[in-house]
């Protein structure tokens, strides 16, 4: 199944957060969701992600949390047996695609293109990333394919500031965006849970 567009409209923003270390995912989630969002993306680029995602799955109850930089099949399936709600993809390939199928969780695949849109709509999937969004052409681009694809959703993810956010939440294919800056490794590093719910506070008011 594709993501539910509910899980887009959860918050306007979806933090997007690495965890080098598993112990931090827990107090991340907590910080995240007293600032007034209620979703996280742990992406699959460390070795603690498995582990974090399964801390805040267990702890976190009322934080949805999936998993991102999903590449392989068999990311699918490790992040669905974590207790991912989620996944998000990058991009896609037909390997991955079907390994997220299988795992039956809402999933958010990737796209920079027209015709990777359309590839993904004849499967039914119409809320999408949109990554990398500034370098493949950001609003511009999002408005563009809003007349011929009028049926799908983007989260568009990669570039975007919080001074930016606001356009793209703007435009009527725009669920949410994605956001990096909400958990950035030098305040994960000094443990500083206060300055991400500052962050997740002034990001659950954009619109």
């Amino acid at each position: 199944m594709s993501v539910k567009h509910e899980l887009l409209e959860l918050s306007p923003v979806m933090p997007v957060v690495v965890v080098d270390e598993a112990d931090d995912a827990v107090p991340v989630a907590r910080a995240l969701l007293a600032g007034g969002l209620r979703v996280i993306e742990l992406t699959l680029r460390t070795p603690a992600a498995l582990d974090a995602i399964e801390r805040v799955a267990a702890e976190v109850p009322d934080i949805v949390v999936g998993a991102g930089t999903v590449t392989t099949p068999e990311q699918a399936k490790q992040a669905a047996d974590a207790g991912a709600a989620f996944l998000v993809t990058p991009g896609i390939t037909e390997r991955v695609l079907d390994a997220a199928f299988a795992t039956g969780l809402p999933f958010l695949p990737g796209a920079s293109t027209v015709s990777e849109a359309m590839r993904l709509a004849e499967r039914g999937l119409t809320a999408l990333k949109f990554f990398p969004a500034e370098p493949s052409g950001g609003i511009p681009f999002l408005k563009a394919i809003a007349g011929p694809l009028p049926q799908l959703t983007f989260c568009p993810t990669g570039g975007i500031r919080p001074e930016t956010a606001s356009g793209y939440l703007a435009l009527p294919n725009v669920g949410c965006v994605g956001g990096t800056w909400l958990a950035p490794r030098d305040t994960l590093a000094a443990k500083d849970f206060g300055r991400i719910e500052e962050l997740a506070r002034q990001a659950a008011t954009l619109s």
